[in-house]
């Protein structure tokens, strides 16, 4: 049984070299290896505007774009309900809506509210 002269427990391997000279081998999974991660898989999208369109793939991976069909499956109940209808502006349904309720009359005069109260 050889102890490490580091103590640095079951995390590292020591590796030894031409005899008599050792390297420290790193086999950990988590600071050391985050140091790595300097270049970018994802960027922004510019259908749903999330980082998630991949470079090289050239799909994004939230919306589903450039594919005419967004991206939704009934697994994401909690998605869903995050992008629907309502939450966002609705700068034109609102429009709809607000026509809707008066029968999309056009060029029609609307009675004062004096009037229709005398009646």
């Amino acid at each position: 049984q050889l102890a490490c002269p580091l103590d640095l427990g079951c995390h590292s391997v020591w590796l030894f070299v031409s005899g008599a000279s050792s390297v420290l081998a790193e086999m950990t999974k988590g600071t050391s290896s985050f140091g790595k991660r300097n270049d970018k898989t994802h960027t922004l999208c510019i259908r749903c505007g999330r980082k998630a369109y991949h470079i090289q793939k050239k799909d994004c991976a939230s919306c589903g774009f450039p594919s005419p069909k967004k991206r939704t499956y009934q697994w994401g109940q909690k998605s869903i309900r995050r992008r629907t209808t309502g939450t966002g502006r609705m700068a034109h349904l609102k429009d709809v809506i607000k026509r809707a309720r008066s029968g999309f009359r056009e060029n029609v005069v609307q009675k004062s509210r004096k009037v229709r109260a005398a009646q």
